[in-house]
């Protein structure tokens, strides 16, 4: 342990690091910033997070996070129900919101298929998936999950499973980035885009 600083900071700094992006040396310049700035940011996070982790659920329907259950995306009236967007994670849900690019309803699978990570089916948000496919009211499927070979493992996997279901299965085009100059893209985005080609 550091001489320098008692076992409290100790204890925030080693919580700290176990942020995603942030190691040791990260972890003590916030836990510093912190500590500084105790009564204009340290407390009032303290207090935000201790109500998050009280009220904070996952949705039963669909994976997201919410103080509700159904989440309001699964609650709302204006999201079409028959269309449903696969996704790894809430935060991929969360991009996908911020581009207001899809109206329709949601499905967080936790995750993807890995061996290397021992995450099979079972760990994952699959069979909920399968149900809701069944319903009656649903026609589409879209598979928005990363182009990793990870995700793309998922999604042939997903595809299979909901073979005898009577929906659309689609995923998400690969490709040109809007503004992506070709020289710059890599060559696995070039063969995508190729092979995603429609008429001009």
């Amino acid at each position: 342990m550091n001489q320098a600083s008692g076992p409290e900071i100790e204890r925030l700094i080693q919580l700290l690091a176990k942020l995603p992006g942030l190691g040791p040396r990260s972890a003590r310049r916030a836990a510093l910033y912190l500590l500084k700035k105790r009564e204009q940011l340290m407390e009032p996070l303290a207090e935000a997070m201790g109500e998050a982790a009280a009220k904070i659920r996952a949705c039963a329907e669909c994976g997201n996070l919410d103080v509700t259950d159904p989440c309001a995306i699964c609650a709302s009236q204006r999201r079409d129900p028959k269309v449903i967007c696969v996704v790894e994670t809430v935060g991929d849900l969360w991009a996908l919101e911020r581009a207001s690019a899809f109206k329709g309803r949601y499905h967080v699978l936790g995750g993807v298929l890995s061996a290397l990570d021992g995450i099979g089916p079972d760990q994952l948000n699959v069979a909920k998936l399968i149900e809701r496919a069944g319903r009656e009211e649903t026609s589409e499927i879209i598979l928005a999950l990363n182009a990793t070979v990870d995700g793309q493992t998922t999604a042939h996997f997903i595809a299979d499973k909901l073979e005898g279901a009577s929906v659309d299965i689609t995923s998400l085009a690969r490709g040109v980035p809007v503004g992506g100059e070709l020289d710059y893209l890599d060559d696995g985005t070039l063969a995508a885009a190729f092979k995603s080609r429609r008429p001009a």
